[in-house]
């Protein structure tokens, strides 16, 4: 049998025709099987959790069948309670599958250490920009008599400091200062 006969014979066509029956037939089940699975146009809206706790965050998320990542804290945040949500991904109100995981990044328990420069001997016009830059807050300014018109010492809630120690971010510095009368 020549190639032209079989293409133009009863067989072929038969053989042709189930052949395209059964490429729709496996379609349908195929995209039948996926609209089951990948539960097709049902979604849960997200949860708003910022501002709670982690504790309260997991059993929330637990019933709304939701898993969660913590990454790492950001910088501490005052308007939230320490160790609490600040920040989520995907955000509040989307429409997310079941199972689908949450991103979490949480307050951390304060704001982070800053060594004290060394303001000590410098005018107060120098010592103030080089404090505020490392986001510390001048508390009271106290004149003294003396030759110069630096900087005597500082202090933190009434304790010594001295260049080098360790105080959290937006922590108020005292400072006495030398007014050049003697």
């Amino acid at each position: 049998m020549s190639f032209v006969k079989f293409i133009t014979s009863k067989v072929f066509f038969k053989q042709l025709a189930l052949a395209i029956v059964a490429v729709v037939v496996l379609c349908f089940i195929v995209l039948k099987w996926l609209n089951i699975t990948t539960n097709h146009n049902e979604f849960v809206i997200v949860p708003d959790l910022k501002g709670k706790s982690v504790e309260t965050v997991k059993i929330e998320l637990k019933d709304n069948n939701f898993a969660f990542k913590l990454q790492d804290s950001a910088n501490f945040n005052p308007n939230y309670p320490k160790y609490s949500v600040i920040e989520q991904s995907p955000k509040a109100g989307e429409k997310v599958k079941e199972n689908r995981k949450i991103y979490l990044i949480t307050n951390p328990s304060g704001y982070r250490k800053v060594t004290v420069p060394n303001v000590l001997k410098r005018t107060l016009r120098q010592a103030r920009p080089q404090l505020e830059a490392l986001e510390f807050k001048i508390g009271n300014i106290t004149f003294k008599d003396a030759i110069g018109e630096g900087v005597m010492s500082m202090s933190h809630k009434g304790k010594p400091l001295k260049p080098g120690d360790v105080l959290p971010l937006t922590s108020k510095i005292d400072l006495v200062v030398g007014n050049g009368k003697l």
